[in-house]
């Protein structure tokens, strides 16, 4: 499911024509508008074909100047960044080592590049 944001200019004489045309419209949601002409609306979509598809509806309505892509949210795409970080190793394996004794970590800006064989030979020139 696709839901984007979107910004509509329509002239201020026009602007009660053009939120009942919105309202009345199956392809968005209205949300406010102001008197300067302009609308927020939302729609949603299972991709962003048919979210194009939406737009160009609305683009199509009289009097509209533009309509304009703000914000999206793609739940295919939060999940995919979700199963990433599920995936990734938050804590720097240096740090989970019981052998090495945190006080003797030298740290230079990330834990998370370095390796346990790095970290060894950094250590051993230390002593």
């Amino acid at each position: 499911m696709n839901i984007s944001s979107i910004v509509v200019q329509t002239v201020p004489k026009f602007l009660d024509g053009v939120v009942e045309a919105l309202k009345n419209s199956d392809a968005c949601d209205y949300h406010f508008h102001d008197e300067k002409g302009r609308i927020i609306i939302t729609i949603e979509g299972e991709n962003v074909s048919e979210e194009l598809a939406k737009l160009k509806i609305i683009e199509a309505i009289p009097h509209v100047i533009t309509a304009d892509m703000q914000m999206a949210y793609s739940e295919d795409e939060l999940d995919a960044h979700m199963e990433k970080l599920d995936n990734a190793d938050l804590v720097p394996k240096v740090l989970l080592d019981d052998t090495i004794d945190p006080k003797d970590i030298v740290y230079r800006g990330d834990l998370k590049k370095k390796d346990l064989e790095g970290f060894a030979r950094t250590f051993d020139q230390v002593d």
